[in-house]
């Protein structure tokens, strides 16, 4: 029988770079734009973080996709656990499967944590290189100093020449940290704020990857020029910052009503599918413009979609491939 060559997370680390994922992302997104990928909706398990009652503070997604250019299909099912940091273990976990859609073979089963983490980073990057008012010199707001902040700031260094990253935190110790290990990651100087207001005068874009339920992000954050991405989950912004949008963009229609900034919104009848500008995908591909004013709002919603995480993932496998790494397992 043909092995599944089983992959770590150490593994993905020497076998792909932040450039390399974000021009997958890119290709994917066109991808999807064209109609070669099939991606459903994630399918939530809801270990503790909705209604379930149960005690662990945790959610599970699993997210299949059928990427039409890598000629792969895959899944990845990963979560989040609230109490984790302060045992001393990852707050993610995941894992993604690798299956060849001609005949079954399970190609690879490998980490899923760090490459949600830099596929992330690439998605806003690419978005912020459609979207963005200016490509020369832009100020970003970043919230939120984790992992994923520490892989938005490579990606987007990776795609601009940052004047300044602006870093707001609600952990003081963890924005320093920040500070004193990604300052030698990037040309651009990175300023730590006090407050996510300050941080946002005279920012190009504001992006945020935080755990936040409180909406701190207030109206007057988001200013004319602006391109906000929130990435949480739950509720990073006001009802007023969203229904304040001139462009609406998203990157999967379905999946974004339904989870994350616009989900209470939608609870309440207060936007619907008809007020989605389009997807990211679409303006890759060329078929809905990105920004066509310098004025525009444009909040640009990307809580990720499994197509990214199994195209990366068919790189990294193909590359392991290619250099022997890895260990083959028959199941």
């Amino acid at each position: 029988m043909v092995g599944t060559l089983l992959l770590s997370r150490e593994d993905i680390r020497d076998l792909i770079s932040i450039e390399e994922v974000v021009e997958v992302v890119e290709k994917t997104f066109k991808d999807m734009g064209e109609g070669g990928v099939i991606n459903p909706a994630k399918l939530h398990l809801d270990l503790g973080d909705g209604s379930s009652g149960l005690p662990y503070k945790a959610g599970m997604n699993a997210m299949p996709a059928y990427i039409g250019w890598q000629k792969v299909a895959g899944i990845k099912f990963i979560g989040g656990w609230e109490n984790n940091p302060s045992k001393g273990l990852p707050y993610i976990r995941g894992m993604i499967i690798l299956v060849n859609p001609e005949d079954g073979q399970f190609l690879s089963v490998m980490d899923g944590g760090l490459i949600t983490a830099m596929r992330t980073g690439a998605q806003v990057a690419v978005a912020l290189k459609y979207l963005m008012v200016s490509r020369e010199r832009p100020v970003i707001a970043l919230f939120g100093a984790g992992t994923q902040g520490r892989t938005q700031l490579l990606a987007i260094s990776s795609v601009f020449d940052i004047k300044e990253f602006r870093v707001y935190d609600i952990n003081k110790d963890a924005a320093m940290l920040f500070l004193k290990e990604m300052s030698p990651m990037t040309k651009a100087p990175i300023k730590l704020f006090d407050s996510p207001q300050e941080a946002t005068d005279g920012a190009d874009a504001v992006v945020s990857v935080t755990h936040a339920k409180n909406k701190f992000i207030r109206k007057e954050m988001f200013k004319e020029g602006v391109t906000l991405c929130p990435l949480g989950s739950f509720s990073e912004c006001a009802d007023d910052v969203i229904l304040s949008a001139d462009k609406i963009v998203v990157d999967h229609v379905e999946q974004c009503l339904h989870r994350g900034a616009l989900k209470e919104l939608v609870g309440a009848g207060a936007i619907t599918a008809e007020n989605i500008y389009g997807t990211l995908g679409e303006v890759v591909a060329g078929k809905k413009h990105g920004r066509t004013k310098n004025d525009e709002k444009i909040l640009c919603v990307t809580i990720g979609t499994g197509a990214m995480d199994v195209s990366v993932a068919s790189m990294i496998y193909r590359r392991a491939m290619e250099k022997g790494k890895g260990v083959s397992f028959s199941f």
